[in-house]
């Protein structure tokens, strides 16, 4: 029960009770399809914490033919004790593919529910509300539902996908969309720096950030499968966090994962500024303050909240980044 002698909470103070709040996810997805790199990323998440999702591929990772085996490997290992914090999720096949149920009906009946369900290559928002339905009728209605951005139709419907009731977040699927162009699209803005030239594939990234904040769902950005340089995938990522209104991105490689997590992580400078804000706000009830010159309300005070509840997520499990004081106050630890 809330101590009525204490201000209120941040995000009761700051928001309105009717304001749906986004999903406050990881910022890092990890992909893995293949059983040994599959246990590999539990045994990272394990020694990092929850800072990074690991998702199960069902859709790439499963030999043709073998989706229902492999599905039942997934279901085992969300179920299993390598899923320390409970943020192990799965990608199925696509909706239209003859093994969507089946694949989709055994992971929902693994002893533990999944994170989340991933839904590749919906073309329009009747395949995304087809494939909701489905897994709902299999007994998966509390489980959240991600869908990938990289058709045509998804990015015409994007605003109606966001706005969906089982959706939480949406990824930009880079090499697919790029491939529906036909060609039209050269094979360099699938590259980790033509990616952020190409007009084409630019107005898809803003799209579906601008469709995701309008609907409070998580904007997960897409891959970069150039993993031995950690500079530039830091650049892209940096890009993809400051200039595009990101909160998530993908991982396809472990040595991705720390570079992502960090390139999301708010500056120390910028922790210090919001962790002295807030706490003068909360002094006053959430009441104007003057900090350094700058005067600053309830619409600011959101901001630097939100950057609070960031460093929290992107505090590693042997060094938060947050004092101790801040997370007792907010957090509950």
């Amino acid at each position: 029960m809330t101590d009525p002698s204490l201000p209120p909470h941040p995000r009761q103070a700051l928001f309105d009770a009717d304001e749906p709040a986004s999903a406050m996810l990881p910022v890092c997805d990890h992909y893995a399809g293949v059983e040994a790199r599959m246990l590999k990323s539990l045994q990272l998440q394990a020694e990092l914490g929850p800072v990074f999702d690991v998702t199960l591929d069902g859709e790439d990772g499963a030999p043709v033919g073998g989706e229902s085996e492999h599905a039942l490997l997934i279901a085992s290992l969300i179920a299993g004790s390598s899923n320390h914090f409970g943020r192990v999720g799965a990608r199925l096949v696509p909706v239209q593919h003859p093994k969507f149920e089946e694949m989709a009906s055994i992971v929902l009946d693994a002893a533990r529910p999944p994170a989340f369900l991933m839904i590749p290559k919906p073309r329009h928002l009747a395949d995304v509300t087809r494939a909701a339905q489905a897994i709902d009728r299999l007994g998966g209605s509390g489980v959240p539902l991600h869908a990938l951005i990289e058709t045509h139709g998804a990015l015409r419907d994007v605003v109606a996908i966001a706005a969906h009731p089982r959706v939480e977040s949406l990824s930009f699927g880079l090499m697919d969309f790029v491939s529906a162009h036909r060609g039209a699209i050269p094979a360099s803005a699938m590259s980790i720096k033509g990616q952020f030239e190409h007009p084409l594939v630019l107005r898809a990234k803003l799209e579906i950030a601008a469709a995701c904040h309008a609907h409070a769902k998580v904007p997960s950005h897409c891959v970069v499968t150039e993993f031995k340089h950690a500079r530039p995938l830091m650049d892209a990522a940096t890009k993809a966090c400051r200039q595009y209104g990101y909160t998530r991105m993908w991982s396809i490689h472990p040595d991705q994962i720390r570079v992502i997590v960090d390139a999301f992580t708010p500056s120390v400078a910028e922790v210090d500024q919001a962790i002295e804000i807030i706490m003068a706000a909360r002094d006053v009830q959430w009441a104007p303050i003057r900090h350094h010159d700058t005067l600053h309300d309830r619409a600011s005070y959101r901001y630097f909240w939100q950057v609070i509840e960031r460093a929290h997520r992107t505090s590693y499990a042997d060094g938060p980044q947050l004092p101790a004081e801040v997370r007792a106050a907010f957090f509950n630890e």
